[in-house]
């Protein structure tokens, strides 16, 4: 347990998103809705099992508990524990809903989307925080990964909406619809300070390592996901006084949005591929194919819907295959990481260099 980071919480929000995406989309073949539900079902295992591995983390390797929060590449993963909890609460009312009943959906997903934002508003502001009293960051050492606490709120943004109808009408579905456009906010202008610099570092410092390539994928989360919580917002205000705002808005904000994800996602897929041919192996970062590309997926589905357009329902679907293959190479090979004992080994000590040689001129 020792070595198990908050990196791991990633392949939760990827299992996730695989359920939550499928459904919506607009294909109803036989037998996909139970395969919806087993991957839910997967995904929620997972999270049980990580907290708990994670709380054992915690209370035996203390000391390495505090030195992921002091590592400025470690430290932004927590972002990802919100986003797990966030993803598996949607897809538990989503996809899960059919398994475990209406009632008992709604009261999960209303547990895990409030610890989800929590933890997530603790992360927006604490490793960023972390970031500037604590961390030594060199110049050039920007890193999609930044992005990762940041992005938490506008999960929690996309998904709140969903909790709407379940809440009483007036100030509690007001509060709940106007909370998720603050926190739609708070992501998007912090995520618009932070691309910038990563967009810097590559231009002025190269790609990134080998091994990192696939985190490239990260800067999909925020666009996909804001284009997502902006329709879902449009539908939760349908019948309310901001109707026609929010519905405008969410397809003129949202269209430029998913074109630019476009742009990033054809840029991350040519690093991706001279990143393999370099000899890139298989590391936790693949777990960035998964949930950035899920967030798309449901954001081109949300245009579609809202906008009556079908070449956004043939992105999302497009998106899909792409995701679901990305899932299934990432699972396996975490899999049989998992069972050679790899992945929580511990990491190769570097190698020492040995001082140069030096002349002396006495």
């Amino acid at each position: 347990m020792r070595h198990l980071g908050p990196n791991w919480y990633a392949s939760v929000m990827g299992t996730a998103i695989v359920a939550a995406a499928g459904t919506a989309l607009p294909l109803h073949a036989p037998g996909l809705r139970g395969a919806y539900e087993a991957v839910w079902a997967l995904a929620a295992l997972m999270l049980l099992t990580l907290l708990g591995a994670r709380a054992v983390h915690w209370v035996r390797h203390p000391d390495q508990a505090r030195r992921h929060l002091d590592d400025p590449t470690v430290a932004p993963f927590y972002g990802c524990l919100a986003m797990a909890l966030l993803a598996v609460g949607g897809a538990t009312l989503s996809v899960g809903s059919g398994v475990i009943g209406q009632g008992p959906a709604v009261a999960a997903d209303a547990v895990l989307w409030t610890a989800g934002t929590v933890v997530g508003l603790v992360a927006a502001a604490g490793v960023p925080y972390l970031m500037v009293t604590r961390h030594r960051i060199e110049p050039g050492q920007a890193s999609p990964v930044w992005l990762l606490p940041v992005v938490a709120p506008m999960v929690s943004a996309a998904l709140g909406p969903a909790l709407v109808p379940h809440l009483p009408a007036g100030q509690w579905r007001d509060a709940m619809t106007l909370g998720c456009y603050a926190l739609f906010g708070m992501s998007l202008l912090t995520v618009l300070l932070i691309l910038p610099l990563v967009f810097s570092r590559l231009v002025h410092h190269g790609p990134l390592p080998v091994a990192l390539t696939p985190a490239l994928f990260l800067v999909l989360g925020p666009l996909g996901q804001s284009v997502t919580a902006v329709n879902n917002l449009a539908d939760a205000t349908a019948e309310g006084p901001y109707a026609s705002a929010t519905a405008a808005f969410a397809v003129l904000y949202g269209v430029p949005v998913i074109g630019f994800a476009v742009l990033w996602l054809l840029i991350s897929v040519a690093m991706t591929v001279r990143a393999f041919r370099q000899g890139m192996g298989f590391a936790m970062t693949w777990w960035a194919f998964t949930f950035p590309v899920g967030t798309c997926v449901t954001g081109a589905a949300a245009l579609g819907r809202h906008t009556g357009l079908h070449a956004f329902t043939w992105l999302a679907a497009a998106l899909y295959v792409l995701l679901v293959t990305a899932w299934a190479v990432a699972g396996a090979r975490t899999l049989a990481g998992l069972v050679s004992g790899r992945l929580l080994a511990a990491p190769a000590p570097a190698p020492l260099v040995p001082a140069p040689a030096t002349v002396r001129t006495t």
